[in-house]
């Protein structure tokens, strides 16, 4: 015998208040955040304005972590030398085997 009452129920017509309050709470934990990295938060139209968002954030990135490196070696120019003939050597003795 089935029983008449173990239907699945529709997922539309299911409205929880904790789904609510926790959407609530995701969009409040994502404007809190883009304020803190420096950038309004909109809500995305399209995915290919998510893509050139995420390009320009990697860009700024791979930039300034590249600033970074070049004051380092204009810094401390025998310390990264030694560093780069050792990591010279260490492929060149793999590469070997």
């Amino acid at each position: 015998m089935t029983d008449p009452y173990a239907a699945d129920p529709i997922a539309d017509e299911i409205v929880d208040a904790d789904d609510l309050r926790s959407t609530r709470l995701e969009r409040q934990a994502d404007e809190l955040l883009a304020r803190s990295e420096g950038r309004s938060y909109a809500p995305v139209t399209s995915v290919r304005e998510a893509v050139q968002e995420d390009v320009r954030h990697g860009r700024d990135w791979a930039r300034s972590r590249a600033e970074r490196a070049r004051e380092t070696i204009q810094d401390q120019p025998l310390r990264t030398a030694a560093y780069a003939v050792g990591a010279g050597v260490l492929i060149g003795l793999l590469l070997r085997r």
